[in-house]
């Protein structure tokens, strides 16, 4: 009797892990907390497995970081600079496609990224990432299957995982469209 009653008060105070809670829909706000162990359709990858897959070359790496457009309202002469995105080498960066709710103009640029990176194969194989605990790389994971992606990778860990295994980086520049 102890034990079932330890048992349950153990359950009870204990809060439930991110891993066996993943939505069943986008996440659209606090896009920077933890993310959960799986997404359904996709494989995880550790960042050991994906830089096994970016030196054998075979898998399209999206690089799916936001990227905040410049202000309109600007004061004139104002020097504006973009950050500098620093990421796997020979990815391809479409920035802002991982929030939960696209427009249709995102969904179409999403669509011709992903078409470019996979010469128009839904069965070529794609990795997301962004940063580690960012839900922007499983929001587009997800979406890539939706879109009829057959070899969906998803890397949480993202560049932070990477560059802290000490792995090459490369400023990359947004895939040109509208964003």
């Amino acid at each position: 009797m102890i034990g079932r009653w330890l048992a349950a008060v153990l359950m009870l105070a204990t809060p439930p892990a991110m891993a066996g809670n993943e939505p069943s829909d986008y996440r659209e706000d606090e896009y920077r907390a933890p993310v959960p162990e799986t997404l359904n359709g996709a494989t995880v990858v550790s960042t050991q497995t994906a830089f096994e897959l970016w030196q054998d070359g075979q898998v399209a790496f999206i690089d799916v970081m936001p990227r905040p457009p410049k202000p309109a309202n600007l004061p004139e002469g104002t020097i504006w600079r973009e950050k500098p995105r620093l990421s796997i080498p020979d990815a391809i960066w479409l920035p802002n496609v991982g929030y939960g709710r696209l427009a249709d103009v995102m969904h179409a640029y999403f669509r011709a990224g992903l078409k470019k990176a996979t010469a128009g194969n839904r069965d070529h194989p794609v990795l997301f990432f962004c940063l580690d605990d960012c839900w922007m790389s499983w929001n587009a994971a997800k979406r890539a299957l939706e879109y009829g992606y057959e070899q969906v990778y998803w890397y949480p860990k993202g560049t932070d995982g990477w560059t802290f295994d000490d792995h090459p980086t490369e400023q990359l520049q947004p895939e040109p469209g509208d964003r």
